[in-house]
């Protein structure tokens, strides 16, 4: 099982990819690209949560 820090590092990185996509995605209009990007992201804030929730429990 990943620590709460592990967790929330890599909901940290998945929020900047998403975000990175879906400026890029909006940018050049490939609305795949955009829609992919806002997912990451989502899946980012949601794993940084879990890091968190961790972090409370004490696991």
């Amino acid at each position: 099982m990943k620590s709460s820090k592990q967790d929330k590092v890599e909901g940290n990185l998945h929020k900047a990819k998403g975000k990175i996509k879906e400026v890029v995605g909006n940018a050049i209009g490939n609305s795949d690209l955009e829609a992919d990007g806002k997912n990451e992201k989502l899946a980012g804030k949601v794993q940084k949560k879990i890091g968190e929730i961790k972090k409370i429990v004490g696991k």
